[in-house]
């Protein structure tokens, strides 16, 4: 299983695995965003918390369509569905490896942008929290949705449009938590849904993810 998440992990770094690209994606839509709204810093401060989780959700999406397909295209997704390892495995390192690539960078990131955004200073924890709390839960669903999709030549807008509306509770939670803390106002209770979400998603979609690949694979 650790070789397993390594080689992901190296595909991931590749010029083709989509590392750095999320990255470039959330750096480019956040040095937009003035350019569009305007560069108020009081306007950009009331919606900063909200535009930054958007950018993230948006960018985690940009990697989804090659969690399964590479493996698709080279075989070893047929050898990995006749290995020992489960299915139930294989989607939930999927999963862990795309998070480590995709979600945490942009976990780390969002603090710095922030300051392009004039994030009000007590959002800064909430919104590190909630994209902590959430981003499992993105890269869970999308699992889900490549499994779903693997082997659809060009199954990348269908993948998105399959996996967005998955994706709105753990939005809507995520942005008003750190929304809550850019306000001085308690954001447990948002944090624990958004939790609760990722903790659902891992506990039910690599078994969701499993049985998505075994009908492809037939």
């Amino acid at each position: 299983m650790i070789g397993l998440l390594r080689r992901d992990l190296a595909l991931a770094v590749r010029a083709g695995g989509g590392f750095g690209l999320s990255l470039a994606f959330f750096l480019i839509f956040t040095a937009l965003v003035p350019f569009g709204i305007g560069p108020e810093t009081g306007r950009l401060a009331d919606i900063a918390a909200g535009l930054l989780w958007l950018g993230a959700l948006l960018a985690c999406l940009l990697s989804l369509d090659r969690i399964f397909q590479l493996d698709w295209e080279d075989g070893s997704l047929d050898l990995l569905a006749t290995s020992p390892l489960p299915l139930e495995a294989l989607a939930a390192l999927k999963a862990l490896a795309h998070w480590l690539t995709t979600g945490l960078p942009l976990v780390i990131a969002a603090p710095v942008l922030g300051l392009i955004l004039n994030l009000p200073g007590p959002a800064y924890i909430p919104l590190v929290l909630s994209l902590l709390a959430g981003t499992p839960a993105l890269s869970a669903i999308g699992t889900f949705g490549a499994a779903l999709t693997v082997g659809i030549k060009r199954g990348g807008l269908l993948l998105s449009l399959l996996v967005l509306p998955l994706y709105v509770p753990t939005l809507l939670f995520g942005a008003l938590a750190a929304t809550r803390g850019a306000q001085g106002l308690d954001a447990t209770t948002p944090l624990v849904l958004t939790l609760g979400i990722t903790l659902g998603c891992m506990a039910l979609l690599p078994f969701a993810a499993a049985a998505a690949l075994r009908v492809n694979l037939r």
